[in-house]
């Protein structure tokens, strides 16, 4: 009985302590304070996801991070209501300037050929280290 209740704990502990953390890392200069829902509202252990996060009038410059995890107390939740109900947070941190391309040096697509001006594009790109906009 003793081996039975130290499974039990054990395999208890293991359950519960399953959080998790993923994190989307653009790349882009984060600015300002990230825009956290600390309880988005899944269903059947995630298989329901939570509604769609509505980003692009929040951040015009596009999005630097994004991070979805359950905390201990979103875990706690899911475990008492079975997994029927699983919460989440999310958080998303806006980017800086803007999602335009302005100032970025634009190639068009000539007789060349698309090919050919991409690969031109990546050329260029590499040399002067910045991002080249190529338009069809």
């Amino acid at each position: 009985m003793r081996r039975f209740v130290a499974i039990l704990i054990a395999s208890s502990a293991i359950v519960v302590s399953g959080c998790y953390h993923a994190v989307v890392d653009t790349g882009r200069a984060p600015t300002g304070a990230p825009n956290v829902t600390p309880w988005a509202h899944s269903f059947i252990y995630g298989l329901v996801p939570p509604a769609v996060t509505e980003t692009a009038k929040k951040c015009p410059g596009g999005v630097a991070k994004v991070e979805t995890q359950q905390t201990f107390l979103n875990g706690l939740v899911a475990a008492i209501t079975g997994g029927i109900y699983t919460p989440m947070t999310i958080s998303y941190t806006c980017a800086g300037g803007s999602a335009d391309a302005t100032g970025v040096k634009t190639l068009k697509v000539g007789a060349a050929g698309a090919q050919a001006t991409m690969q031109e594009a990546v050329e260029l790109s590499a040399k002067l280290g910045t991002m080249i906009q190529v338009q069809f």
